[in-house]
């Protein structure tokens, strides 16, 4: 029976412990070794973005370089001392042909023109020596009180009558309508309206009537 012997040769055992190898963990471990280089790049990526924080810093140099040009403005003020003296003249007087009938209307136009070229509401007084401005007859019937305070507030064209023109307060434009009246109201309100004009007094009416008033009151 020499086949027995024979048996014992179970080369088969060397498949067996082959197996163990092959689910050892030690294989494994080798293969996450390389994966951490990769991660190394993005740390060096960080400080990049720190760099663009100095750049916020100039900023506030260029704002110094704004504050010197502050004393360019002390310049036109020396400019501006001489307007005193322009100031303590007499305005300037600007007559507009109308009859008593357009003289309310000529006033209207000469208003707009005003605005249009760049004057405030709040710098013109409109004075009739006729009936009131429309505008007025308006305000007027909500009571005194409330139409002298717009006057008050200076933020629109004023429209006043030649009996109350004593108590307005001095304006850069004032505009005279000789719309009617007697003529001693408008011989009064001219000389009046003169005086409150800062720059520019403009009368609509009769330029003979106007020249006569202005001639002599002024």
């Amino acid at each position: 029976m020499p086949l027995i012997p024979e048996e014992p040769q179970i080369h088969e055992s060397a498949q067996g412990p082959r197996a163990t190898p092959a689910s050892g963990r030690t294989a494994p471990t080798p293969r996450p070794v390389p994966g951490p280089r990769p991660a190394a790049p993005p740390r060096p990526g960080r400080p990049g973005p720190l760099r663009p924080a100095p750049p916020v810093q100039r900023t506030p140099h260029d704002v110094a370089v704004a504050k010197p040009g502050v004393p360019g403005p002390a310049a036109p003020a020396t400019a501006a001392t001489p307007a005193p003296a322009s100031a303590s003249a007499a305005p300037q007087i600007q007559l507009i042909p109308a009859s008593a009938a357009g003289a309310l209307d000529a006033a209207e136009e000469a208003v707009d023109l005003l605005l249009e070229s760049g004057r405030a509401p709040g710098e013109v007084l409109v004075i009739t020596t006729g009936e009131h401005h429309p505008w007025a007859a308006h305000e007027l019937s909500f009571g005194e009180a409330a139409y002298w305070a717009q006057h008050d507030a200076g933020d629109d064209v004023f429209y006043a009558d030649a009996t109350v023109v004593s108590r307005a307060a001095s304006r850069p434009v004032v505009v005279v309508a000789v719309n009617g009246g007697s003529a001693t109201a408008a011989a009064e309100a001219l000389p009046l309206a003169h005086a409150r004009a800062g720059a520019l007094l403009i009368v609509c009416g009769d330029p003979q009537q106007i020249n006569s008033v202005l001639g002599a009151g002024v």
